[in-house]
């Protein structure tokens, strides 16, 4: 039943960035003024025309995930959990059988997993079909990202993902709000999520002339 007048509220915060892992960390860091951009370090990027990034510098995946589970991952989808499961513990959401239908999870994604994408090509032709991973197709797709959060909680409402370039996690922010105020779900967990710095990742936006090329002071 619609109900189009439904107060809509921000019950948790998770958040997982260039500035720190946590809201702590990145509101003490914003407040300072500190910038968390600086020379990339995931892989040599001498010879590229940028060389700076905003790399994630202090996750542990191990602080959220099982290590058996992380190969599973691509590092787009284990920041998603990562943020996901600060945001339900600051909301103290308890997803129960009865309420799981009402519980959904929007999760905005723009390029998925580039990471997996490219260390499985690799893989492929150097070594052919046999040695590529089973987990490839599951690692990569941008929706996985919600699919994880949904089985880690037991949430059995909405679950998609929004693919709108940079507007992805906005998009998504903007459709749990519609879903709950008109009634289509009690909460979304919902947000955006990326882990584009890769050769490809980063190549591919210098080759377009969409990044800064001021090395020496960025």
């Amino acid at each position: 039943m619609a109900r189009p007048n439904r107060r809509v509220v921000i019950t948790g915060i998770g958040v997982v960035s260039p500035l720190g892992c946590g809201t702590e960390k990145n509101w003490q860091a914003l407040i300072a003024g500190r910038s968390g951009i600086g020379p990339i370090t995931h892989f040599d990027a001498s010879d590229f025309p940028v060389r700076f990034a905003g790399e994630v510098r202090d996750f542990d995946p191990t602080d959220y995930i099982d290590k058996r589970e992380i190969k599973k991952i691509d590092r787009f989808a284990q920041f998603a959990v990562a943020a996901a499961q600060m945001a339900v513990d600051y909301a103290a959401l308890r997803v129960t059988p009865d309420s799981a239908e009402r519980v959904g999870v929007v999760v905005g994604v723009g390029m998925g997993g580039i990471t997996t994408i490219e260390e499985c090509l690799r893989t492929f032709i150097e070594a052919g079909l046999k040695r590529l991973t089973p987990f490839f197709i599951p690692r990569l797709i941008a929706n996985i990202a919600p699919g994880h959060i949904a089985i880690r909680f037991g949430c059995t409402g909405v679950n998609y993902t929004p693919t709108s370039a940079c507007a992805s996690g906005g998009h998504a922010v903007g459709e749990a709000y519609r879903l709950v105020r008109f009634g289509y779900q009690d909460a979304v967990i919902a947000g955006g999520a990326e882990a584009p710095i890769t050769p490809m990742g980063v190549g591919g936006f210098a080759a377009m002339r969409a990044l800064s090329t001021r090395n020496e002071a960025p």
